[in-house]
């Protein structure tokens, strides 16, 4: 219990790292490298952005860039960091190919080769089929157990293997969801934001104050396509691994079905 609470523990603190770092670096991104004087006109970042220079002109979004630029930044991170963890999770070989062969020595009952495979592939898989295949030694030789309540017994542990498996599959899948969200509507706040502005500045008395017009206009565009950007790819990410998550759970219960299937074989 203790270790496994310590573990919660430095996961928390690791998102939370990961979101004020982030957070701090797109302050630095937004203020020190888009807003440098050398990308305004007269060396300051009040004026005009020069012509066709995309980091001034980004920088005039104002305050809520940094925020979509930090969402974005932890987006990325978690994105490699999804990528990472199940690269670990698949394992080592192809999972297609390991089920075949797992289930190549299931049906020729040698219960210690397939052991030492899931040992040697050291997937999520292999852990699943490796619990499986311990009790299914230990059935083998239970003599106070019916037939039925062996194949019961082993069908429980396999689905207990598999539910402890699955959070490490789906761990910060949570936040690519709420990223998809959360961009486009940090986004559409900037976008609200830069409107009232460039509105008031078509509302002051006499001629519209042209710089202050350009300035509310560039802010609703800049944080609009931030936060749809940032939102689209958060999308993306997170349906490509929902479906490599579906796929290894897939595969599974395919093999946990072989394993109970042959067990079964072997008490008629």
């Amino acid at each position: 219990m203790k270790g496994q609470t310590l573990k919660d523990v430095l996961k928390s603190s690791f998102v939370l790292a990961v979101i004020l770092l982030c957070a701090l670096a797109g302050y630095v991104i937004w203020s020190q490298i888009m807003g440098n004087t050398v990308n305004f006109e007269g060396g300051n970042n009040a004026g005009h952005p020069l012509p066709g220079n995309y980091l001034g002109i980004i920088y005039k979004g104002g305050f809520i860039v940094p925020l979509l630029i930090a969402v974005n930044l932890i987006l990325l991170t978690f994105v490699v960091e999804r990528l990472i963890s199940l690269s670990y999770a698949s394992g080592k070989g192809n999972l297609n190919a390991f089920v075949r062969s797992l289930q190549s020595l299931l049906n020729e009952n040698k219960i210690e080769e397939a052991s030492e495979l899931c040992d040697i592939q050291r997937g999520s898989l292999a852990n699943v089929m490796k619990a499986g295949l311990h009790r299914y030694r230990i059935l083998q030789s239970d003599k106070t157990l019916m037939n039925d309540q062996k194949v019961l017994a082993l069908q429980k542990d396999l689905e207990e293997a598999t539910a402890l498996e699955l959070p490490v599959l789906s761990q910060n899948l949570i936040i690519l969801s709420t990223i998809a969200s959360v961009s486009v509507l940090v986004g559409l706040i900037g976008t609200v934001l830069g409107m009232i502005r460039a509105f008031g500045a078509l509302a002051t008395a006499g001629a519209p104050d042209s710089l202050a017009l350009a300035n509310g206009i560039s802010e609703a565009l800049v944080n609009t396509a931030f936060g749809i950007t940032g939102s689209t790819l958060a999308i993306i990410a997170y349906n490509y691994f929902s479906a490599r998550i579906d796929a290894t759970t897939y595969k599974m219960d395919e093999a946990s079905f072989s394993l109970t299937s042959t067990f079964a074989s072997t008490l008629k």
